[in-house]
């Protein structure tokens, strides 16, 4: 969980004064309030959040028996999505608008993920599922994290046909996540056991408090009728300018939206039922290296991925 600096005086100021009155729920392990969705979808305690200002966690990039992650749980299911399937939903028709032209850039980011050129992705194959609460490096045990061999982008779905709640809460998003299962077809437990949905509001929206409650995004987990679904609130993170939510300083706008998601991304897939999967004492993989980030090539172009905490490497690393 890192905070980022925002580029306007005003807006940090004011996210700031947010951060000192929420400094406790921005913590490790803090959780949001329990909340129910409309039509019945139970949008359980949120996890994961990625905070746009460092400090909490800045102590993490050092290695330390306390950054290393063990499992939560000795389960088989929902530990880790062993092989990943990404779903970008681009809720509302507000997305006709599109000014730093994030929906074309978020795909071409998971459609390069996946191959040899994909050496950051590859951190995440150490991780799995069904061996002992505790343990801390599978070896051989377990159903592991499986590289993707082709891009772990499944679908695209640009629900247009009508506006998203412009301040929409926690319970809107997964309730959407919910839909967006409906139209993938993923209507039973079995496919939503990879399946992450990735709810991206457009420009000028305030999902769940964005930017005013401090964070860049967060993931999460919500009970539906279709089994329990993976997925993570992602605002359009261009809105707090350039250098936000990224370390970068070189202006580039996508940069702090690239490096948020990938943080998402790879938490989703090391903790797939928050809390049940792979934590160490500063949080998830991504809570781990809130201060790292690199620019990694791709087949489809060049984007801001951030560091994971590889337990192999006993280090804050940006490939495997």
């Amino acid at each position: 969980m890192r905070l980022r600096p925002l580029q306007s005086a005003a807006r940090t100021a004011a996210v700031l004064a947010l951060a000192v009155l929420g400094a406790t729920a921005l913590a490790a392990g803090a959780q949001a309030q329990p909340t129910t969705a409309s039509d019945g979808v139970s949008a359980d305690v949120h996890h994961g959040v990625k905070p746009q200002h460092p400090g909490i966690h800045a102590q993490a990039v050092t290695a330390s028996s306390r950054n290393t992650l063990t499992v939560r749980s000795s389960s088989s299911t929902g530990v880790v999505s062993p092989t990943p399937k990404v779903y970008l939903v681009f809720w509302g028709s507000q997305w006709s608008s599109d000014p730093a032209g994030v929906a074309p850039d978020l795909q071409n980011l998971f459609k390069g993920l996946y191959g040899s050129q994909d050496t950051w992705g590859t951190i995440l194959n150490q991780y799995c599922e069904g061996v002992a609460k505790g343990t801390s490096n599978c070896g051989t045990k377990g159903t592991h994290v499986t590289h993707p061999a082709a891009s772990p982008l499944a679908g695209v779905w640009f629900d247009n046909g009508s506006a998203a709640p412009g301040s929409a809460t926690a319970a809107q998003i997964a309730t959407e996540a919910s839909h967006a299962a409906a139209h993938f077809g993923n209507t039973t437990q079995a496919p939503n056991l990879n399946a992450q949905y990735v709810v991206v509001s457009a420009t000028g929206t305030q999902p769940d408090g964005f930017p005013n409650s401090g964070f860049c995004a967060w993931h999460d987990k919500t009970s539906s009728s279709y089994g329990t679904l993976a997925y993570t609130n992602l605002p359009y993170v261009p809105d707090l300018g350039a250098g936000a939510c990224t370390t970068f300083t070189d202006g580039r706008l996508l940069s702090g939206i690239e490096s948020t998601e990938t943080h998402e991304y790879a938490e989703t897939v090391t903790d797939f039922w928050p809390s049940i999967g792979w934590n160490g004492g500063n949080g998830e993989i991504g809570d781990e290296c809130q201060n790292l980030d690199a620019y990694v090539p791709l087949s489809t172009g060049s984007f801001d991925l951030q560091g994971l905490w590889s337990n192999s490497a006993n280090k804050c690393a940006t490939h495997g």
